[in-house]
C-alpha cells in the first residue's frame, strides 16, 4: 500500500484494486467468506444488499469485521448515499475504525458536494479514503467535477442503476458502455486517481464476462467489482500483466536511466526508440504488476 495525497493535500490511501469483491454487511458468513478469499479489496456493503430495518445491525457487525480484519487486508464498506437517513451514521461509525478501515465508498455520487459532505461530517480525525460511485446520468455528466472532490482515491461505475437510468438493457455488450467507461477513465486519469469498472451483472466465470473483463482492461481501467467469488481468478489475472510484460517494462526503464547518465537524449531498445510515454506506460506495468509484491 501507498501514501499519496489529494488536490486538498489530504492523505489518501492507494491500494491495488484488480479484484475488489462486494459481500453483504448483513450477512455474516458471506462476509467473512469474502474476507477470507483472494481478493485485493472487500467491500461490505451497507446500501443494497440490506434492507431498512437491517441497517444499524449491517453497521455494527461491518464495525466488527473490518476492526478483526482491517489490519491484515484491504477492507472498506459502501455507506448509505447522501440524501438517506443512514448517511451521518454509517460515517461516523466508519470514523471510529481508523486505520482499520481502507476506504469508504460513497454511492449515487453525482456531485462534488456529495463528497465536501462526506469530509466534513468525517472531520479531521481521519484520514480514511473515499471512493465515488459513478451509477446516475447526473454522476456521469459531472465526472470532471466529481474527481476533484476531497479524499477521493478511486471512481467506479454502477452498471445496474446507470443502465437504468439511461434504459439500457442488462444485456448490452461492453461496447455500448465505450462512451461512459471513456468519460470515467479519462476525468480519473486527468485527476491522478484509480478508475475501477463496475460489477459485471452475473455471477458466472463465463465467457461473455470474461469479454467484459478484458474490454476494461484494455482500455486502462485498475480493476473491477465482482459479485461472486468464482469471478476473482479472471479479474486478478486480466489485470496483472505478465512476468515478460513486467520484466520488458524493466527493461524500458533500465535503458532510460542508462541513456540519462551517458546525457543521452534518446535511447534504442530492441530496434525501438524509447521515449518518455514508454516511460510511462513501463512504470504504469510495473504498478500494475505490483512491483514484486505477491500477484
Amino acid at each position: 500500500m501507498q501514501a499519496a495525497h489529494d488536490r486538498e493535500g489530504q492523505p489518501v490511501r492507494i491500494i491495488r484494486r484488480r479484484a475488489a469483491l462486494v459481500a453483504p454487511g448483513s450477512d455474516e458468513k458471506k462476509a467473512r467468506k469474502a474476507l477470507s478469499g483472494s481478493a485485493d479489496e472487500v467491500i461490505l456493503d451497507l446500501e443494497d444488499a440490506v434492507t431498512p430495518a437491517s441497517k444499524a445491525d449491517a453497521r455494527a457487525l461491518a464495525s466488527e469485521l473490518v476492526q478483526e480484519y482491517g489490519q491484515t487486508r484491504p477492507v472498506s464498506i459502501r455507506v448509505n448515499g447522501r440524501t438517506t437517513d443512514w448517511f451521518a451514521e454509517d460515517l461516523a461509525a466508519c470514523a471510529a475504525l481508523g486505520d482499520a478501515l481502507t476506504s469508504i465508498v460513497i454511492p449515487k455520487v453525482e456531485s462534488r458536494t456529495d463528497l465536501v459532505a462526506a469530509d466534513s461530517l468525517l472531520g479531521a480525525g481521519t484520514a480514511v479514503s473515499v471512493q465515488a460511485l459513478i451509477e446516475t446520468p447526473a454522476g456521469v455528466g459531472a465526472i470532471d467535477e466529481i474527481v476533484t472532490g476531497p479524499r477521493l482515491a478511486a471512481v467506479v461505475i454502477g452498471y445496474a442503476d446507470l443502465g437504468a437510468g439511461l434504459g439500457r438493457t442488462r444485456t448490452a455488450p461492453p461496447h455500448q458502455w465505450l462512451f461512459v467507461q471513456d468519460r470515467v477513465l479519462h476525468a480519473a486519469r486527468a485527476a491522478g486517481i484509480q478508475a475501477v469498472d463496475g460489477p459485471f451483472l452475473g455471477i458466472a466465470d463465463d465467457e461473455p464476462f470474461q469479454e467484459a473483463t478484458q474490454w476494461v482492461a484494455d482500455l486502462g481501467f485498475d480493476g473491477k467489482w465482482v459479485i461472486h467469488p468464482a469471478q476473482i481468478a479472471t479479474v486478478r489475472t486480466t489485470f496483472t500483466p505478465t512476468a515478460e510484460q513486467a520484466e520488458q517494462a524493466r527493461r524500458v526503464l533500465s535503458t532510460l536511466a542508462e541513456a540519462a547518465a551517458r546525457g543521452a537524449g534518446a535511447a534504442q531498445l530492441d530496434g525501438q526508440m524509447l521515449d518518455e510515454a514508454l516511460a510511462v506506460a513501463a512504470r504504469r506495468t510495473l504498478s500494475m504488476a505490483g512491483a514484486g509484491d505477491e500477484q
